[in-house]
């Protein structure tokens, strides 16, 4: 809590800037490698490593090279219990640290899928081979709690905050960023830090592959015959702050967030609801938020898992509230991030906004007949855009929607 924040901008509601950012993904670590990869409209995707995939119908994945994370921490006997997703969340929060070495987040709002993900998949494996394993477990238990790379993090960087988790299927980042900006507005606080993360795992690639959600194929977002997902995994933290305070002590600001917005469809366990209106609502009410017109949004920066349901579902809601806006999806690039993937597309939209371009939609060969969209097809497009949106949407139908807005370079 603060006194800072004045009376009447608690009543109109106060802005909310980005003043740092820190992204891990399989684009690469940091601003730069981010950047050089989505200019080059890179393919990230690789086949997988981690675990055996023989007998999946998809092989692929986008991954972080365990080798990028390793001067995380120094190689002592705690940081070699550390979790992937662990690293990845300290390197992410060095990143935003150097880019604002003032910065002290008085919570930190991060989202993630957690339970039954990375964080406890080699626990239970163990109990069926107690004696093979035993001497790993302590490690497997400390690293289970779906906040243990927050407080990692923290701890790492020599921060303490209070740790709030959002855990909301593929909407988990967008919501834990809508959530924190949504803190700052009201007046009730001043920094938060927010973002999400999530690490590849057996057990979920297994399970979407039995869904036959997973392609064998590349995967190809709004593409006539796209054919499913890939999934990814990554970490990126955004450090909000309310603006006048930002301006008032001369920070830089990256972007401001303007508006969020959230809906339930209710429809299906896996399936949203096929007329759009999920997604349609969470972007009219984002927009609301920011106190715009559909007119005036210059990108969107779409879940876009290439699957048929999704894709069918978000682009017609698309279509019909913002009508040829240019649209695309950077999972072709690096895989589906689940918890992370609205985090790490907040970050890559942010990029957009300030660098003068449109990421590419790759893999894009023919355009879906059903879907009036205008597709940043294969290649970056130069472009000056102001307002973005950037949406995540999960399984249960569960949407949300932020808009950035940039500042000045």
């Amino acid at each position: 809590m603060t006194g800072h924040v004045s009376n009447r901008e608690r009543g109109r509601g106060a802005r909310v800037a980005v003043v740092a950012a820190g992204v891990v993904s399989p684009l690469g670590l940091g601003f730069e490698a981010t950047l050089a990869a989505l200019r080059e409209a890179r393919d990230c995707v690789s086949p997988v490593t981690r675990f055996p995939v023989e007998q999946c119908h998809c092989t692929t994945a986008g991954q972080v090279a365990d080798a990028s994370l390793a001067d995380a921490l120094p190689n002592h006997r705690k940081a070699r219990r550390l979790h992937r997703v662990s690293r990845m969340t300290i390197c992410a929060l060095r990143e935003l640290l150097a880019q604002a070495p003032e910065f002290r987040p008085e919570i930190t709002v991060v989202g993630t899928t957690s339970g039954g993900m990375s964080f406890g998949e080699q626990y239970y494996r163990a109990l069926q081979q107690p004696d093979a394993r035993a001497r790993r477990v302590p490690a497997w238990i400390a690293n289970y709690p779906p906040q243990k790379p927050a407080v990692d993090a923290l701890e790492a960087c020599g921060l303490a905050s209070p740790c709030q988790v959002i855990a909301n299927a593929c909407a988990s980042g967008t919501n834990a960023i809508g959530h924190a900006f949504e803190c700052i507005r009201s007046g009730r606080y001043e920094r938060i830090l927010t973002g999400g993360y999530d690490a590849l795992s057996e057990l979920v690639f297994v399970g979407f592959d039995s869904l036959q959600a997973s392609t064998p194929d590349k995967c190809r977002p709004f593409d006539g015959r796209r054919s499913g997902l890939v999934l990814g995994e990554g970490a990126a933290l955004l450090a909000l702050e309310n603006l006048a305070s930002a301006e008032a002590r001369g920070a830089s600001i990256l972007a401001e967030i303007t508006g969020y917005g959230i809906s339930t469809d209710n429809h299906h366990l896996t399936q949203p609801h096929p007329s759009g209106i999920g997604p349609r609502q969470a972007m009219e009410r984002a927009l609301t938020s920011a106190g715009l017109a559909p007119h005036e949004v210059d990108y969107v920066n779409a879940h876009g898992t290439a699957t048929p349901f999704n894709d069918a579902a978000e682009g017609r809601a698309i279509a019909e509230l913002l009508g040829r806006v240019p649209v695309s999806s950077t999972k072709g690039m690096m895989g589906h991030s689940l918890g992370a993937a609205g985090a790490i597309e907040g970050v890559i939209t942010l990029l957009a906004l300030r660098h003068g371009f449109l990421p590419a939609n790759i893999n894009f060969r023919a355009p879906d007949a059903d879907l009036a969209l205008d597709i940043v097809a294969n290649e970056p497009r130069l472009a000056a855009p102001r307002v973005a949106l950037s949406n995540s949407f999960g399984f249960g139908g569960t949407n949300a929607t932020i808009v950035l807005a940039a500042r000045a370079a």
